[in-house]
């Protein structure tokens, strides 16, 4: 009896697959590290780390996207994460050459340091624009270099804006990231509630600044990119025409439930954008149901690719406005 059970199980578990695709294959190369660093980031230093800003650059008319900005109490920091690998050194222009096996392949980036001064005075100008006026020296920069395979050269090093791997693993709660320290100190010990008050308009703007659309997989991946729409049925294209950016910030994918034999959906929930930039309550979320073959079309971050993930891969998508 037992057998048959069992056996009538597996058969159901693959039939179920084949019929509703439950998406249990995503690649776990489907991620982007910058999160993983953001956490870390956060468990070092406490305060806050925003990703995947795109701030607009009212000089050029367009958006400079900045990787992440960690915010303490009394400063700031602009941080460029550059995965690349093998040695790193300057060319006399200023640009970084990254060579890799024997010599034969070499890639050539713009100054990260440079463009990341950039941002910093980007991002400023931005804050400035939105009411918030930073004290000189309080916004820095560092480019990290997170990959193990990646070594740079003397020169390199030696500068206080360039994270190095080795110098990653070294830090520790509390250790220097850079930060001044000494001008924290007096910041902080005379004008404390002029502090408290820029810290809290610090982080209102950036929590509502342009970014990049977030999505969260399963396994704890999350990709940044762009949110273009659903791919599916056409009664579940109506049922999800309200998720635009226009109206939802935020939208959760629950597990599928079975209802009988045939009868399994997704329960997903979404919250309506509040623009007065107040959280939204529980009562807020609105629900509604759809089959687990839906697909989600998501175009990632520095690539014109659009990936189709099943909706059931899915856990949240949170839209910028």
């Amino acid at each position: 009896m037992w057998v048959e059970i069992v056996c009538g199980l597996v058969v159901y578990r693959l039939f179920s697959r084949f019929l509703f695709k439950d998406d249990e294959f995503e690649p776990q190369t489907l991620f982007d590290s910058t999160f993983a660093i953001a956490s870390s980031l956060e468990k070092l230093y406490g305060g806050k780390v925003y990703t995947g800003l795109r701030i607009p650059d009212a000089e050029n008319g367009n958006f400079q996207e900045i990787d992440m900005v960690l915010v303490t109490k009394g400063e700031a920091m602009v941080i460029m994460v550059k995965d690349i690998s093998g040695f790193v050194d300057t060319e006399p222009s200023g640009s970084w050459v990254c060579m890799s096996g024997s010599k034969q392949h070499v890639d050539r980036h713009l100054n990260p340091v440079e463009e990341t001064r950039k941002q910093v005075s980007i991002l400023e100008s931005y804050l400035e624009r939105r009411g918030v006026l930073l004290p000189e020296g309080y916004l820095n920069c560092r480019v990290l270099l997170p990959n193990p395979n990646c070594r740079v050269a003397y020169r390199l090093d030696v500068l206080p804006e360039v994270i190095s791997y080795e110098k990653w693993l070294q830090l520790k709660p509390g250790s220097k990231f850079g930060f001044s320290n000494w001008m924290k100190d007096a910041f902080l010990g005379t004008k404390k509630d002029i502090q408290n008050g820029l810290d809290q308009k610090l982080h209102f703007v950036l929590g509502s600044a342009p970014m990049w659309d977030r999505l969260e997989l399963n396994g704890s991946r999350q990709l940044l990119g762009k949110f273009e729409g659903f791919k599916g049925k056409q009664e579940d294209m109506q049922t999800l025409q309200i998720v635009k950016r226009s109206k939802v910030s935020k939208v959760l994918v629950m597990k599928s439930t079975m209802f009988g034999f045939l009868g399994r959906k997704l329960h997903v929930l979404y919250t309506f954008r509040d623009y007065r930039g107040e959280s939204g309550s529980a009562s807020e979320w609105k629900e509604c149901t759809v089959k687990p073959n839906m697909e989600i079309l998501f175009q990632p971050r520095d690539t014109k690719k659009t990936r189709k993930l099943r909706l059931a891969s899915v856990v949240s998508l949170s839209l910028s406005a």
